[in-house]
């Protein structure tokens, strides 16, 4: 999919028996995230609150399932926080925790010669093949599983599309065998899953932009999140992937110092209510948004804001 702005993300229209739970995400108090996830007519996957939620109000927090950073990027290899000058260059985490509980499979990615993986995705520009990588190795580590991505909608893709990516997923797997890495620890890297992979994560992947530093209110961090140009990477979340989309949205995912997201409320919300995130830039005009997220999500959006022209 196309990258754009941190006003940003997810639609989901497939479709699963109907369902209605909460999830354990991390959150300011220790009680459940005010959310509950069921299946609609209208839009398939949706969230809703389950008490009504104050304008700036933290949602909920969610760590990234897989996330990697940008080539050229002084960023945490885990967490995508900015690294100090005194990092050094071979140990690219922001802390002994980070190093730690990433061990496992930088270990696994150490073993291999990625140079011509590298280049190839470099040289063409792509930047979610470094995120099957990542997920490659944290199932080699026994860090994730190889479904980890499954319960995520897929993107649609041709066979020309499927045909070009032939050769960066024998990159791949070439690099896992020729660093000796048994056959039975790369049993599950078939091109199949690759292509399963890459077609959640082109329509699921959310692009990090830390605005960093203190801010009093959520215009603030809406502002500073669009103004700082400070991407560092993609990441791959489960539950902020099931929110639709909506040009006027309700809530706003930030980015503060790292890649823990952050769902917070633009407005008060009432109980009941559906939360939508804004997948694009907000302040584009109706038909450059519209033409973005048929091209990008495959949807013709049909948002209160879309249907009266603004």
């Amino acid at each position: 999919m196309a990258v754009f702005s941190s006003f940003s993300r997810r639609l989901f229209r497939k479709q699963f028996p109907l369902f209605s739970f909460y999830f354990s995400f991390s959150t300011v108090s220790p009680s459940p995230p005010p959310i509950r996830v069921a299946l609609t007519e209208s839009v398939g996957r949706a969230v809703f609150t389950t008490r009504p939620i104050a304008a700036a109000d933290l949602i909920h927090t969610a760590s990234p399932a897989v996330c990697h950073p940008y080539s050229g990027r002084a960023s945490c290899y885990s967490c995508l926080a900015a690294l100090s000058n005194s990092q050094p260059l071979r140990a690219p985490f922001c802390s002994q925790h980070c190093h730690q509980r990433s061990k496992g499979y930088y270990d696994v990615e150490m073993k291999a010669n990625w140079v011509a993986f590298d280049d190839y995705c470099g040289s063409r520009g792509l930047k979610y093949p470094f995120l099957v990588k990542r997920l490659a190795c944290m199932v080699i580590a026994g860090d994730a599983r190889s479904d980890t991505l499954d319960i995520l909608q897929p993107a649609n893709f041709t066979p020309e599309m499927v045909s070009k990516m032939e050769e960066e997923f024998v990159l791949l797997r070439n690099a896992f065998a020729e660093a000796l890495i048994g056959d039975d620890h790369i049993a599950f890297l078939t091109k199949q899953w690759y292509i399963n992979v890459l077609a959640r994560i082109r329509i699921n992947a959310f692009r990090i932009e830390l605005v960093g530093g203190l801010y009093e209110d959520l215009l603030s961090l809406a502002v500073a999140s669009v103004e700082a140009e400070a991407a560092v990477g993609n990441a791959v979340y489960i539950l902020p992937s099931f929110y639709n989309h909506d040009c006027d949205p309700n809530a706003h995912i930030i980015w503060i110092d790292n890649a823990h997201a952050k769902l917070k409320a633009l407005r008060d919300i009432d109980e009941g209510e559906e939360l939508r995130i804004c997948y694009i830039d907000a302040s584009l005009e109706r038909d450059a948004r519209r033409e973005l997220l048929f091209q990008g999500f495959g949807f013709q959006c049909n948002c209160s804001r879309c249907l009266h022209g603004d």
